[in-house]
């Protein structure tokens, strides 16, 4: 008898597991089904300016009036809620569900560097915990109806960025970001294969760091040299979005939580930003078109 007992627990116990595993994946299928566009910002290797593009391509989509959420899954390193000034303002929960930190309307936030009581401590998870944060961050956060999920995953092709593919079923694609360094760009070439691997198409590769405009002058200058994205780019036959140039007002405006595409709108690195982010939303139209087209 005790045994039974012992069984009838067990059971049950997985009962209420796989209830509350498909109770979960219902309200993640519902999440996405009210996001029109889901794009990934991937990296090969760390240090290029990932996060800086993921946040103004963000900020650019959502000044047009685009209802965007920007989500960072690059749980070690989070630096969303810095670059965008909103740190210390925690996510509101209620009813086993979280709000996204509001940037401006048309803007939503989550990251777990909103969630960390110190800025200092460190999230230790290994794999199977990180899915199971980044699934929550898409089912339990109330994106509500957005036009554009932006997705920054850490660099490489780790846990983090494996998941999140994993879990954007429909996702428009990756916008994959580089410098012109040649060990850059050999990483950024995995990127691509990654993204192939996974069948997630490649929207386009951004150069980063691309030359330097004087401010004064106004005259170009290739500190790092530039153009080896366009290349490459060529080479593994994805589209190139464009440039960005080497700008020290963006180490500031990371510094200050203030996107440089928002608050020095009219400088040459901003209006690069504005202008990758017209190609992405451009991109992403199409895809959603030619997929209707092809189901007719």
């Amino acid at each position: 008898m005790q045994g039974e007992k012992v069984t009838q627990k067990s059971c049950s116990s997985k009962q209420v597991e796989e209830l509350h595993r498909l109770k979960e994946q219902i309200e993640l299928q519902e999440t996405l089904f009210n996001i029109k566009h889901k794009i990934v910002v991937l990296s090969g290797k760390g240090g290029v300016g990932k996060s800086t593009v993921a946040v103004n391509l963000a900020v650019a989509l959502s000044l047009s009036g685009k209802k965007t959420g920007l989500l960072d899954v690059d749980l070690h390193g989070p630096s969303i809620p810095t670059l965008l000034g909103i740190e210390g303002r925690l996510p509101a929960t209620a009813d086993a569900r979280i709000e996204p930190v509001p940037y401006s309307d048309t803007l939503k936030v989550m990251s777990v560097g909103l969630l960390l009581r110190d800025r200092a401590e460190a999230v230790v998870w290994r794999g199977p915990a990180k899915h199971g944060v980044i699934k929550q961050f898409l089912a339990a956060v109330e994106w509500g109806n957005l036009d554009y999920l932006i997705v920054d995953c850490p660099p490489g092709t780790g846990d983090e960025p494996l998941s999140a593919i994993q879990l954007l079923e429909g996702a428009e694609g990756a916008v994959i970001v580089t410098t012109p360094q040649d060990v850059a760009l050999n990483d950024v070439r995995k990127s691509v294969t990654f993204c192939r691997q996974m069948k997630l198409p490649v929207i386009g590769v951004v150069e980063n760091m691309s030359g330097f405009v004087c401010p004064h002058c106004g005259e170009g200058v290739d500190i790092f040299k530039s153009g080896g994205g366009r290349l490459m780019a060529d080479e593994m036959s994805v589209p190139f979005l464009g440039r960005i140039p080497l700008d020290p007002a963006m180490v500031r405006a990371g510094d200050e939580g203030e996107p440089l595409v928002e608050h020095r709108a009219d400088s040459p690195t901003a209006k690069a930003f504005a202008d990758i982010a017209e190609t992405v939303a451009a991109r992403c139209d199409t895809a959603v078109t030619t997929a209707r087209e092809g189901g007719q």
